[in-house]
């Protein structure tokens, strides 16, 4: 069983809204996770789908002016959600690691790697320059630099695109933060770097016991590396569970479609699965029914909930919207009513608390 101690991050109901002409449209759209201690949590989805709005909002990297952020983001005695620049600022490094997407843009092109990695700890810890000096030299060894001394005094354009990534790392792990943000850690490396990447991200995780957030379109990365996966669409999320029970039991026809799409070993089967249509922009969003609809028509409008609600399918494993009983690949038969009626469907209970009604679900 869980302790208390061990949940880092409680995020309740969460809504990130972007400013589009005079309007506000939410980017992500009453997000519900939790972030353990030791355990890599991903977030998959396709481009569009709010995975890395989710990431930086948690860590305050919204323009205020344009940006409206509702909802709790729990941490420690702390609501993240309305802070102040000041008290964020103790935070993001400290308490909250980001290892961001494209690290040739995170890094400054005119200051030396080991000053960067330094300044983390400059502004965080009461450490001499000796000190300061020593732990990055640590800290590029620990990621995987060969000549760390050397890589001290570089600039970031006389690194290859892996050893940047390795940079980036070591400065979200310099203070030994509990979270971790890392959002598409890997996209732009080949593939061998990427299982590099993916293997310091564990290796860090088991070291520190820290609790990391995974973004990713990636399924192989996740089915690799984490422990449970929220599968996120529209700004929602629209499946979430244990790696294992998500991956063996897919169950949201979102989630279905998305595994489909990828290559598979042992099929015959040179084409591969194609979901219709694309992710909806912000100002084409529709706020009521189930936003995958659609892009799955042959599904009927009455297999959908008016209002979909995260249903429990398993221990732990919640699925969003009851269209899940009657989906089906269009190659495929629909299934009968007996099936449609013996699909598994509890509500996720509705509990008060801190006086508040919150979806109790029971993996968080």
């Amino acid at each position: 069983m869980d302790k208390p101690e061990d949940l880092l991050l409680d995020i309740q109901h969460l809504h990130t809204a972007f400013r589009v002409g005079d309007d506000f449209y939410d980017a992500v759209d009453d997000v519900s996770l939790t972030l353990k201690r030791d355990e890599i949590l991903a977030i998959v989805g396709e481009s569009g789908s709010g995975k890395s709005t989710l990431a930086t909002s948690i860590i305050g990297l919204h323009n205020p002016m344009n940006t409206k952020v509702t909802g709790d983001i729990l941490y420690s005695d702390l609501n993240l959600v309305g802070l102040n620049e000041p008290i964020y600022n103790r935070l993001r490094g400290n308490d909250i690691g980001m290892i961001f997407q494209d690290p040739l843009a995170a890094l400054n092109p005119l200051m030396r790697i080991g000053d960067q990695i330094a300044e983390t700890l400059l502004y965080h810890t009461k450490m001499t320059k000796e000190e300061r000096d020593k732990r990055v030299l640590e800290l590029l060894g620990q990621v995987g630099i060969p000549n760390p001394e050397r890589t001290f005094r570089q600039y970031p354009h006389e690194l290859s695109g892996g050893m940047r990534q390795r940079v980036v790392i070591a400065i979200a792990i310099a203070c030994k933060p509990p979270i971790i943000i890392a959002d598409e850690p890997t996209t732009a490396l080949d593939v061998t770097i990427q299982a590099q990447i993916l293997d310091l991200l564990r290796q860090i995780q088991s070291e520190t016991h820290s609790g990391i957030i995974l973004i990713t379109h990636d399924l192989g990365v996740v089915a690799e590396t984490a422990d449970r996966v929220a599968v996120m669409y529209a700004g929602q999320i629209v499946e979430k569970g244990s790696v294992k029970d998500v991956f063996e039991h897919p169950t949201h026809p979102y989630t279905r479609s998305l595994l489909r799409s990828m290559p598979q070993a042992d099929s015959d089967d040179d084409e591969l699965h194609v979901i219709q249509g694309v992710v909806p922009s912000l100002k084409n969003m529709q706020i009521e029914g189930c936003r995958f609809a659609e892009r799955i028509p042959w599904i009927p409008d009455s297999a959908h909930e008016a209002k979909p609600t995260m249903h429990e399918v398993g221990p732990d494993h919640f699925v969003q919207c009851t269209c899940y009983k009657s989906f089906h690949f269009e190659d495929e038969p629909a299934p009968t009513a007996e099936q449609i009626a013996a699909a598994p469907d509890k509500p996720a209970v509705e509990t008060a608390v801190g006086g508040a009604g919150v979806t109790d679900d029971s993996e968080d």
